[in-house]
């Protein structure tokens, strides 16, 4: 995945979740941050980043933050790219290496849950639901970094459609890179973390991966341990 148009720039504040004051060429601008989450061990005062220019004029803000960078270390955080480095990954045989996809769809609804990929193959109906990663402590990954009723609703009806005959997959892009491994942020939502625990026990398969990531683009990297037990 690349970005095109990219700047450097430097965090000031962020006044709320959309937006972010930015120094871009010593001028101050606003920004679009493409991340709804808290982000408050990345977006620190001062922290160095890249942003996409868009001309659009119907937009608000004529840029948007891709990365952050964190401990000489860059971070995604485009809440909207893991299911395009997934999806570009499984067409690209990166994923599934074994399996002879015969069809995919990117957003499919089941229940009430729209689902980030369906897929088939000659022996499979599966349903994968895709979350992105941006938070990192000492090494390990979590998610989420906010508590999300919508996650957990999202986990929940991956155990249904599993109980109906579907394949289940949870996967967790960590827009990152040098992780040991990750594992759910229970002390910020201990309901998030108890549901991916039930859908382990049920038969949902859980995949993790890191990513590479550049100032201009993000690509999928290698699979990551994951350690529930340590919640």
């Amino acid at each position: 995945m690349i970005y095109e148009n990219i700047v450097n720039g430097i965090f000031l504040s962020r006044p709320n979740r959309f937006i972010a004051r930015v120094l871009i060429n010593n001028e101050e601008k606003l920004a679009h941050v493409k991340n709804t989450g808290r982000c408050k061990e990345l977006l620190i005062p001062g922290c160095k980043l890249t942003l996409q220019h868009n001309d659009i004029s119907t937009r608000k803000t004529q840029y948007s933050v891709i990365t952050v960078e964190k401990n000489n270390q860059l971070f995604n955080i485009d809440s909207q790219v893991p299911n395009q480095v997934v999806a570009e990954a499984i067409k690209d045989k990166q994923l599934f290496i074994e399996k002879d996809i015969t069809f995919l769809k990117r957003e499919s609804t089941f229940l009430k849950s729209r689902f980030d990929i369906y897929f088939e193959t000659t022996k499979e109906k599966a349903f994968m639901e895709i979350k992105g990663v941006t938070l990192e402590k000492e090494g390990i990954a979590l998610f989420p970094d906010a508590p999300t009723k919508r996650g957990t609703k999202h986990i929940y009806e991956m155990i249904e459609a599993v109980k109906q005959g579907y394949s289940g997959y949870l996967f967790f892009l960590l827009q990152m890179t040098n992780c040991n491994y990750f594992t759910t942020n229970r002390q910020t939502d201990p309901e998030f973390a108890k549901a991916l625990l039930i859908a382990k026990e049920k038969g949902v398969q859980i995949l993790c991966y890191d990513s590479i990531v550049t100032k201009n683009g993000i690509d999928l990297n290698k699979k990551v341990p994951i350690n529930l037990s340590s919640i």
